[in-house]
């Protein structure tokens, strides 16, 4: 993609303005005094937000929306080539890229770190942000989620440094021009595109083919597929197990205090205690990778504040409310400032790939280690559900009860063929085989999941409502 003078656009045109990285980009746009429009299939939270920054949004995708004063048409990556506003803005010969694309024509215009992985890279992308804030950095940011600090899943500052969140999903990220890549992790997932982790591991080695010499890639230590990643560029380390240039030590788990607490070390040196509210270790990980950076970009230590006041993002361990002892639902504005006796705490998660439900499972309980763990999750894909099955099926010991709603079919995403190669029955009956002792329950909708979650939640659980899917509406509900 050539690159485009942004300071002669006027209007800018987003089909699927309602997706995360998007919306993202549309806003950041906004800032940017541009006249934005979009387009979306339906409403949404997302839709509302931009709507009240006074973004025109059409609900609903058809020809007449686009017209011949727009000067740049940016789609999602979810519509095909023979969508109708896609052919309309090639009819009348408008410039048409994608979010990857855009993002990656912005990224050539700043600093750029890219931040990758299989896990974690929201996470890891807010957080780095925040610490850049707090070091007076004043950084850009672009992340696949929201956080409350920013009111949204984008913050605009007057740096040349863009921080932003690379996704690996059809090789997206080769768009990106970073000066810093770093790597949480590399697990196999997303198996319509990759067949295999091999496959996965030589998209992430393209990616950091276009550092330069004097460039920075930083990985995770204890990851054996990120480690197999080479580069003539200069590497820093960070990690748990394994000797690394920065390392979490001594991690211990305050439960009164819904805190983890490490020593970092740098060069093995002790520098700094850090103190998080966020659970488990994918989270230790992830602050050591921002931390990584942030030694990496010289920001003072004490920005290191952040990390306690981060309570985590939009539907990641989002701790979103609780059912008092008469099933009345109420919203968390602080989770520390909250009293969970007598209340069953509803936690929200994004999460659909097998490590990610093991490892959100095993913090809940390190968290919560004496209350009752309610799980309601729904697979995502057909193709990730049988590829990734054998990992499925080991990933819910840390729960009491799952409630298993029927596969999620991403429109569009997947063929007749895919969609019948597997289903949640069948999932059920082998999750019972392999542990016999866990009680789990079908349920072939979101009507059933609610159902299930009033007839059995008890004051004091824990109800999680985890997945990328339709699921997510139940949240809503609530």
């Amino acid at each position: 993609m050539n690159k485009i003078d942004f300071s002669k656009l006027k209007k800018i045109y987003f089909a699927g303005i309602g997706g995360i990285g998007t919306s993202a980009i549309a806003k950041f746009m906004l800032e940017n005094n541009k006249k934005v429009i979009g387009s979306e299939l339906i409403n949404s939270e997302i839709v509302e937000q931009l709507k009240k920054l006074g973004i025109k949004i059409y609900i609903g995708q058809k020809a007449e929306n686009i017209t011949k004063d727009i000067d740049l048409f940016v789609y999602s990556p979810a519509l095909p080539f023979d969508h109708i506003e896609r052919k309309t803005a090639r009819k009348l010969k408008i410039k048409e890229i994608s979010y990857s694309e855009i993002l990656g024509l912005l990224s050539k215009n700043y600093n750029t770190i890219a931040i990758c992985g299989t896990h974690g890279k929201s996470t890891t992308t807010a957080l780095t942000g925040l610490i850049f804030e707090y070091g007076k950095k004043d950084p850009n940011v672009i992340v696949g989620s929201k956080l409350k600090q920013w009111d949204g899943n984008m913050r605009l500052g007057k740096s040349n440094i863009l921080i932003a969140e690379a996704c690996e999903w059809k090789a997206h990220f080769l768009e990106i021009s970073p000066k810093t890549i770093l790597i949480n992790n590399i697990e196999l997932d997303h198996p319509d595109c990759y067949k295999s982790e091999k496959e996965m591991i030589n998209t992430f080695q393209k990616f950091v083919n276009k550092l330069k010499k004097d460039n920075l890639l930083i990985i995770n230590n204890d990851s054996k597929q990120s480690k197999k990643i080479k580069t003539k560029a200069k590497i820093f380390t960070f990690g748990i197990k394994n000797i690394s240039d920065l390392m979490a030590k001594n991690i211990k788990i305050d439960v009164k205090n819904q805190k983890q607490i490490f020593d970092l070390y740098f060069k093995n040196y002790p520098i700094s205690k850090i103190e998080t509210h966020l659970p488990g270790i994918i989270n230790v990980y992830n602050i050591l990778a921002s931390l990584a950076i942030s030694l990496n970009y010289e920001v003072d230590i004490n920005a290191k504040k952040a990390i306690l006041n981060f309570d985590g993002i939009w539907r990641r361990f989002d701790r979103v409310g609780y059912f008092d002892i008469k099933n009345k639902f109420h919203l968390i504005k602080n989770i520390n400032s909250i009293n969970l006796k007598d209340k069953s705490l509803l936690i929200s998660d994004y999460g659909h790939h097998p490590t990610a439900v093991k490892g959100t499972l095993k913090a809940v309980k390190e968290f919560y280690p004496h209350k009752r763990i309610i799980l309601a999750f729904q697979p995502h894909e057909h193709t990730r559900t049988k590829v990734l099955l054998k990992e499925y099926i080991k990933s819910f010991d840390n729960a009491n009860l799952v409630i298993f709603e029927e596969i999620y079919t991403v429109p569009g995403r997947e063929s007749k063929q895919e969609t019948s190669m597997i289903n949640s029955k069948e999932v059920v009956e082998k999750i019972k085989k392999y542990n016999p002792k866990l009680k789990i329950k079908y349920a072939k909708d979101n009507l059933e999941v609610k159902s299930l979650i009033k007839s059995n939640l008890k004051k004091n659980d824990i109800l999680i409502i985890m997945g990328a899917g339709t699921i997510y509406n139940l949240i809503k509900e609530f």
